[in-house]
């Protein structure tokens, strides 16, 4: 049984772990390289191949996901919960879409992106007397 359409393979969701989950999508520190030049203009000197994502998935359910002999560095694919989008005249995804996850609203599509990333850290908690288990993971994308 799945609560969630957060799918990570290498580490996987157990149930009762990931109801109610967010998940963020933002480019790596190592994406912007912005400078000013002696007129002031700011300008892009970022290389292509650093144009890539960090997430943070975070969750208060009644399980933790299993993590057990799970470690920072390790890489796994993760079925992303939060969407991208891109015109649709003329646009296509920038990242391998989730099977059945794509879908057209007005001159835009959405999508679920796969991404193959390496986890950077991760904790739990308990509230032993709430009986709820607390997890986040943030990982970056290889």
């Amino acid at each position: 049984m799945s609560d969630t359409v957060l799918v990570i393979t290498g580490a996987e969701i157990t149930p009762y772990s990931a109801r109610g989950l967010t998940q963020t999508l933002q480019p790596i520190a190592a994406a912007a390289s912005l400078r000013r030049t002696v007129n002031g203009t700011l300008v892009d000197l970022s290389v292509p191949e650093f144009r890539k994502y960090a997430s943070q998935i975070s969750c208060d359910d009644m399980a933790v996901p299993a993590l057990d002999g799970i470690w920072p560095g390790q890489e796994v694919t993760v079925d992303c919960v939060a969407e991208l989008s891109y015109r649709t005249a003329g646009g296509t995804a920038a990242r391998p879409v989730v099977a059945g996850s794509s879908y057209t609203e007005g001159d835009f599509t959405f999508y679920r992106p796969q991404l193959t990333m390496r986890i950077i850290a991760f904790d739990t908690r308990k509230d032993e007397w709430g009986a709820v288990v607390g997890w986040q993971m943030q990982l970056e994308e290889s």
